[in-house]
């Protein structure tokens, strides 16, 4: 049999094969790891894998681990974690609830505006959906909202932080389409191409956050048009209509001063995103002083919970990189690149396709195992297609947002599922889900059909 065909039928079932036993509760980073070694033995007993191929791993353990751009993952999700621990979404929540609690729908619009305000200062989607679970779910259902929708409204409020920068899938993603994209224009004749950075997907990614978060209020007003019951008013009791002003002073002006000391810095290009990072721990450090919620047990728990969400995401990118080399090297990415190019329709097709793929993996797997898996097989073949890579990131983070909602292994359903009282069932939290899944699906199609709307601010901040 012709050796490139067994190669790229290895590369294939090992695709397949890795699904497969990560379906089986197998741990992702060992899956990846492991089933790509199995395969390569198979490779090489057929004669289409090289073992030497391996030794290149350790030149990229060691690049992961002195890029200066992933430093910037432990430092946001320290901000995040520290932020959470001190309290500010409680408090944001109970400041919104109140201001727009005289209108119907006022609870559900209240918790998706601190979700894209939690976002922008966090990043951390678990603790966001557990945040505003424990505060505002219970305060929904003493208000006389049906649970699909108070569920569904947090649910997808808390999956904001992976769009809305600061976001660890966006600078991941950055760092990663930054190589991929230089490789490219280098291989088209293009020896000074321009840089991709992780700051041209931040500002990339901010109208489109806008845009999700006026998708989710336009659905909470129209289910309070058309179905009213579903989300009656909570009027605000006059003696707390009293210190209302001076409470939602001090309940936005922190939290929005440290996004504009972030964002503004990594737009502004005053600092890089890991510079603004340490300014976001440090700031959010202050913070949590500042309100007298600093202890030293909390930022030895915040330490913890850093170090443990940060290690889980980088041992899955140590697997991811061996299924990367024993894929490539079999010749799965001439595969991929056969696949893609021969769609009808060219390059959009082409990220149609890719787009339809990581759509349904979402079902089934999480943000970071999907982008380390699916990323650097085919981000090559779509920017060698002359697709913006600004654009293409965007478009996945878009896109993987939904991996948090969609059952069997919506995260997000499970964060609040365990916070959650009994009265809510959990069939309540996976149908209250549907209709923001739909509009998720709503926002790629515009941005497919509209991609200046991710487009137009990096270009005029770059020039």
């Amino acid at each position: 049999m012709d050796p490139v065909l067994i190669g790229e039928l290895l590369s294939g079932l090992m695709f397949v094969g890795i699904i497969g036993f990560l379906l089986l509760g197998f741990p992702v980073a060992f899956t990846l790891a492991g089933t790509s070694l199995i395969f390569g033995a198979v490779g090489m007993y057929f004669g289409v894998f090289d073992p030497s191929n391996f030794g290149s791993l350790a030149n990229r353990y060691i690049g992961y681990m002195t890029n200066e751009v992933l430093v910037a993952v432990p430092l946001f999700v320290f901000m995040g974690v520290m932020l959470e621990r001190s309290q500010i979404a409680e408090q944001l929540l109970m400041t919104m609830g109140k201001l727009f609690g005289n209108m119907r729908g006022g609870l559900a619009i209240s918790v998706v505006i601190v979700g894209a305000m939690l976002a922008a200062s966090t990043g951390v989607v678990g603790a966001t959906v557990v945040t505003m679970g424990l505060i505002s779910l219970p305060a929904m259902m003493r208000a006389g909202y049906k649970p699909t929708l108070a569920t569904g409204v947090i649910c997808a409020s808390g999956t904001l932080g992976q769009i809305i920068p600061p976001s660890t899938v966006l600078i991941f993603m950055g760092d990663m389409l930054s190589g991929i994209n230089a490789q490219v224009q280098m291989a088209k004749g293009n020896f000074a191409p321009s840089p991709v950075s992780v700051g041209d997907l931040f500002a990339g990614a901010m109208l489109p956050g806008v845009l999700l978060v006026l998708l989710y209020i336009g659905y909470v007003i129209f289910k309070a048009i058309v179905d009213p019951e579903s989300c009656p008013a909570t009027p605000v009791p006059p003696e707390e209509k009293a210190g209302l002003k001076r409470e939602i002073v001090t309940a936005l002006l922190p939290p929005l001063l440290l996004i504009l000391a972030v964002l503004g810095s990594i737009l502004g290009g005053i600092a890089t995103p890991t510079e603004a990072a340490s300014v976001g721990a440090v700031g959010a450090t202050l913070l949590a002083a500042f309100r007298w919620k600093l202890s030293w047990r909390i930022v030895h728990e915040t330490a913890i919970q850093t170090a443990t969400i940060t290690s889980m995401v980088f041992i899955i990118l140590f697997g991811a990189a061996v299924f990367s080399v024993v894929f490539r090297m079999m010749g799965g990415d001439n595969l991929v690149h056969e696949f893609l190019t021969g769609l009808p329709g060219g390059p959009l097709m082409a990220v149609a396709a890719v787009m339809a793929i990581m759509f349904v993996l979402g079902f089934i797997l999480d943000t970071f195992e999907i982008i380390f898996i699916v990323i650097p097989i085919t981000a090559p073949v779509l920017l060698a297609m002359d697709i913006s890579p600004v654009w293409l990131g965007v478009m996945v983070g878009v896109n993987l947002q939904t991996s948090f909602l969609t059952p069997p292994f919506g995260f997000a359903l499970f964060y609040l599922r365990g916070v959650a009282p009994d009265s809510v069932p959990t069939s309540a939290i996976y149908k209250g889900i549907l209709p923001f899944v739909l509009l998720q699906i709503l926002a790629i199609a515009m941005l497919f059909a509209f991609p200046g709307v991710v487009t137009w601010l990096p270009g005029l901040i770059g020039g």
